[in-house]
């Protein structure tokens, strides 16, 4: 090629270069806008993932959700799901108790495998963990009841099985748990013995239960008897030798058994407690039975005292 024609040639490519050159930058530009304008970004929350070593776990509280941005192709980004990423902060290389930071890190799985999208933000990028020594201790289970039986029944008793269970976690947070209760086991209408299987609480998120973190409840329904006890009844000799005089130190009581309104409307009569004097001859202390006179409708649980002490004097009523 001849020296004019290779000037012709430089001559047509550098006129008016500067608008060619616009032209390629407002067609790039294009290109970018419109790539840009057709990216979408999808939002969702996942748990976050505190891996630590085997003798140290996280013993103060931290973020345990995160907030996963995703920008890219729509095609590309819209058929991710939640498991497809999983977010987890690595704080195995700590092996001491105390406070430190780490970035929040993803891990793809799923259809987010060989995902390309521009933008990926992770809310939060780095959290601060508190670490403790590893513990682990047997706690007990108490029951954690609400409502009544059936009137005119008790719960008399109940079991839990297991009535505790294993626990790890922080050992400084594990010392001040002495105590685990089971969720609400309703009582409303029970008139029979019964059986449920219970979730036991865990209101601290440091602290792990192991095992499936329920617990069998069994409960024991007894229909119930109403009772009254009196106290202070006069304890009244019988059959005593008109020469003599006795001193009774003391009153009686007792526990009966019966229906309510029976129960309720009772009053002990005269001689309802009595000592039998008629095989006394002569002064002096005896120990005698205490004898109760008792109608049918009620039932005598106790009585007090089964047998007493009396003291026989000269100078009755001749």
């Amino acid at each position: 090629m001849s020296s004019l024609n290779i000037k012709k040639l430089l001559d047509r490519f550098t006129r008016n270069w500067i608008a060619k050159a616009a032209s390629v930058g407002i067609a790039v530009f294009l290109f970018v806008f419109h790539r840009m304008t057709t990216l979408e970004t999808r939002f969702f929350s996942i748990p976050l993932i505190a891996q630590t070593s085997s003798e140290f776990v996280p013993a103060s509280s931290y973020t345990r959700i995160v907030r996963v941005s995703i920008r890219g192709d729509p095609n590309a980004i819209y058929p991710i799901i939640e498991n497809d990423i999983e977010a987890y902060v690595d704080l195995r290389k700590f092996n001491s108790e105390g406070t430190y930071s780490a970035p929040v890190q993803i891990l793809k799985k799923g259809s987010a495998l060989g995902l390309e999208p521009i933008e990926i933000i992770l809310d939060p990028a780095e959290i601060s963990v508190t670490l403790d020594r590893k513990a682990s201790k047997y706690i007990p289970l108490s029951a954690n009841l609400r409502g009544a039986v059936e009137t005119g029944y008790t719960l008399e008793s109940h079991t839990l099985l297991p009535n505790q269970v294993a626990v790890e976690g922080p050992a400084e947070v594990l010392n001040t748990v002495s105590e685990l209760y089971t969720d609400y086991i309703d009582l409303d209408g029970r008139s029979e013995d019964f059986a449920v299987m219970v979730n036991i609480l865990n209101r601290d998120p440091l602290i792990v239960i192991r095992g499936n973190g329920m617990t069998e409840f069994r409960g024991f329904v007894r229909r119930s008897v109403p009772v009254r006890s009196i106290e202070g009844i006069p304890i009244m000799p019988e059959n005593l030798n008109p020469a003599f005089t006795v001193e009774i130190g003391r009153t009686g009581s007792v526990r009966l058994e019966g229906d309510q309104a029976d129960l309720d409307s009772f009053v002990p009569p005269d001689y309802f407690l009595s000592v039998d004097c008629s095989g006394i001859t002569e002064p002096g202390e005896y120990t005698v039975p205490v004898r109760i006179d008792l109608s049918e409708e009620l039932i005598l649980v106790r009585r007090d005292p089964l047998e007493i002490k009396i003291n026989v004097l000269p100078g009755g009523n001749l």
